[in-house]
């Protein structure tokens, strides 16, 4: 974990630029969010837990690399934040989105990072938004946001946690929360580190590996490109006055079945290396597995697009296709092939 330490860059006078931190700014999303936001006439404060990388743009960037779960360290994090983009999360590395019962570091991050965040700057009231989880609701089929929530993971039941309290901050004046609820992300991280489904599966089939479903593998899954769930994420940002004191959900509308997906993997890992497709392989489901994982999942963000005009523009192909070049070329992948 980082120190502290800061690196700024002075582009003259600042006092009346907002200023933004994003928490999480190494991250899948959070290098995109970053890459949405460098060219804004702001102050960005980009927080990770390993120095991020320097930005060129309008915005005048600040780079910190800290220990969130340290103590000091969320409050000198956001300090003079007029708004905080909230993008960390603790993960079980073996298993993706899990996070495995009696992990106290996943309540520490998952909700007392959150917490933190409220305590230190409730009296400034800064828009603060909050990546969700479309699971945290625990219903499956259709979702549009208005499903009551009963979340079958710990991970879930924290993220609703901290979510919850950021709602609660917002309805006592100490906050303008907005919780943006994101289904299954992919796409490649700046430092070319794996995580999720889609790149474990296309490291899979680079080394030539099937690749196992649970099943037959008929559950729909709504599939949401990194560049698109940033895009969600500064659109909550920039519509924050509307948008504040609830969650919303946000997807493609256009879930694929799992089947589907690993077989569009194994094809396009094909593709760029001349192999025959590995094949897939039913297993069944390993014992973590809950009521939810095996059921089909479709997103209906209407309701988000209404009031922000945001809507998903990368293609499931483009994404799949970008994923493997950068598993396949590792030293590629801080650029992850993103524009502005």
């Amino acid at each position: 974990m980082g120190d502290g330490r800061r690196d700024r860059r002075r582009l003259g006078v600042t006092a009346h630029r907002r200023l933004v931190v994003v928490l999480g700014a190494t991250g899948l999303i959070g290098s995109q969010v970053t890459d949405l936001l460098a060219d804004r006439d702001i102050r960005l404060r980009l927080v990770a837990s390993h120095e991020p990388p320097r930005l060129t743009g309008r915005a005048e960037a600040e780079t910190l690399a800290a220990d969130l779960t340290a103590p000091g360290q969320v409050a000198a994090a956001v300090a003079g934040a007029d708004a905080v983009l909230h993008l960390v999360a603790r993960h079980d590395g073996t298993r993706a989105w899990r996070v495995a019962e009696g992990d106290d570091a996943g309540e520490r991050i998952n909700v007392g990072v959150l917490s933190d965040v409220l305590a230190a700057t409730g009296p400034a009231r800064p828009v603060v938004v909050f990546a969700g989880s479309t699971s945290q609701s625990g219903a499956a089929g259709r979702i549009d946001g208005t499903e009551p929530d009963r979340p079958a993971s710990l991970y879930d039941r924290q993220k609703l946690a901290a979510e919850t309290a950021l709602m609660r901050a917002t309805s006592a004046g100490l906050a303008h929360g907005v919780s943006v609820r994101l289904p299954t992300v992919y796409g490649c991280r700046p430092d070319g580190a794996e995580r999720g489904v889609v790149s474990a599966m296309a490291r899979r089939a680079l080394t030539g590996e099937p690749l196992q479903m649970w099943g037959d593998g008929r559950m729909r899954r709504d599939l949401l490109h990194a560049r698109d769930a940033a895009g969600a994420l500064v659109a909550a940002l920039d519509h924050a006055g509307t948008l504040a004191g609830r969650h919303w959900v946000v997807g493609t509308g256009r879930p694929v079945a799992v089947a589907t997906l690993f077989g569009l993997v194994a094809r396009t890992v094909a593709e760029h290396t001349g192999r025959h497709p590995v094949p897939l392989r039913s297993v069944p489901p390993p014992a973590h597995a809950t009521s939810g994982d095996l059921m089909d999942v479709e997103i209906d963000a209407s309701r988000f697009t209404a009031v922000t005009g945001w809507s998903p523009l990368v293609e499931l192909s483009e994404g799949l296709r970008e994923t493997v070049a950068n598993a396949l070329r590792p030293s590629l992948a801080p650029r992850c092939t993103s524009t502005r």
